[in-house]
């Protein structure tokens, strides 16, 4: 076994969806890479870049920051991305390391003609084939795709839980490939909980529960709402804050409005939700598909209760009825509004958000950069 590098090396990282949690943990990983003296280069995508993460990732003064377009979408431009992407592997290069973020910026990265092997790690940020909405044709183009890859093209792929290690094992990829690295976080920034309230229009007595992500079908935005309808009325006290955009959230207003709770619902997106989060009480994030949710980690850090549906990673932080509430993945609302009512107890309240305060420290930035670098230095020698 050839001794593993212990010299900075010269990375590549490659992202698509530049924002959310892919976005936050490229961000981290980039900007810690750098500081523990390694040469990093960062391309993303400009089509579906949030301007705070084009702000973040320019700060930090790497090696080299491009913006490359990729869509999400599969099709003829994905030759286009593939070619500028590979001029400028070879014209910023030689890397030590190709390490490509979320399924497209993975298949961009790891495709590639005969020459120099440059080892490719890759991260999914979530299987596509996790989403359980996803046709059986969906699934068996995806998975095909996702189970040739990772066979024939990948060095390593890393999984942020364990859940997604199981889901990746069935699609036949070799389980000697696969290694598990848990997000980390950065330890929240504290700020005044009513001086922040105040600025964001929540009464200080309120209940807050508290969403960050896309409005979009895999986060399950509407069933939150749908939920927070049903249990207002029984709980005047409760509001809801939403930190967040997508395509969902002219549909998620009309509901508020047809229900009359706009008084009690906030939505927006200029604020960061590692921020928000130290006006809520609860988190809840009904999602229908994660691998490991970063901002359930950020929940975690900020030592906030939570209601998470059965999802991949939701058992690393949330342990059902201690730091908050497990609830079935499913459309229905039921179980949700009932998880909302028992958090509104102020026994119950109390109780979760000592559970939460203490276990805020598991989930470290540093102890996540370890592990990823001791998956590069696996595969690079000197």
């Amino acid at each position: 076994m050839p001794a593993m590098i212990d010299r900075p090396m010269r990375l590549l990282q490659v992202l698509e969806p530049s924002g959310g949690g892919s976005g936050r943990h490229f961000i981290d990983l980039c900007g810690a890479l750098k500081d523990r003296g390694h040469q990093v280069t960062a391309v993303y995508s400009p089509v579906r870049a949030e301007d705070r993460f084009v702000r973040e990732l320019t700060a930090l003064e790497l090696e080299n920051v491009v913006a490359l377009p990729m869509r999400r979408a599969v099709g003829p431009w994905d030759a286009a991305a593939w070619f500028d992407l590979h001029r400028l592997i070879k014209t910023l290069g030689p890397f030590d390391l190709i390490h490509g973020h979320s399924s497209k910026a993975g298949a961009l990265t790891r495709v590639r003609l005969p020459g120099r092997h440059v080892p490719r790690v890759y991260t999914p940020h979530a299987l596509r084939t996790m989403d359980p909405t996803l046709g059986r044709k969906g699934r068996t183009l995806f998975g095909t795709i996702e189970s040739f890859l990772g066979r024939y093209f990948s060095d390593r792929i890393i999984c942020v839980s364990e859940d997604e290690r199981d889901h990746a094992v069935t699609l036949d990829i070799p389980a000697n490939k696969l290694r598990v690295v848990i997000n980390g976080v950065l330890t929240p920034p504290r700020e005044d909980r009513l001086a922040l309230r105040r600025s964001m229009g929540v009464p200080e007595d309120a209940v807050v529960f508290g969403f960050v992500g896309r409005l979009s079908a895999q986060k399950g935005p509407e069933r939150l709402v749908n939920a927070f309808v049903k249990a207002a009325s029984a709980a005047p006290d409760i509001h809801l804050a939403m930190i967040g955009f997508g395509e969902m959230e002219a549909m998620l207003r009309e509901t508020i409005d047809r229900a009359g709770l706009s008084d009690r619902f906030l939505l927006r997106h200029d604020i960061p939700g590692s921020t928000a989060m130290q006006a809520f009480d609860i988190l809840v994030m009904p999602s229908r598909y994660e691998a490991m949710s970063y901002v359930a980690l950020e929940a975690a850090a900020s030592g906030l209760p939570m209601i998470l549906t059965e999802t991949g990673g939701s058992s690393v932080v949330l342990a059902d009825g201690v730091n908050g509430v497990l609830i079935p993945n499913e459309d229905r609302t039921d179980a949700l509004v009932d998880a909302m009512l028992t958090a509104v107890n102020p026994d119950r309240r109390t109780a979760f958000a000592a559970a939460a305060a203490a276990r805020r420290h598991q989930f470290t930035l540093e102890t996540m950069v370890e592990r990823t670098l001791q998956v590069y230095r696996e595969l690079v020698a000197d």
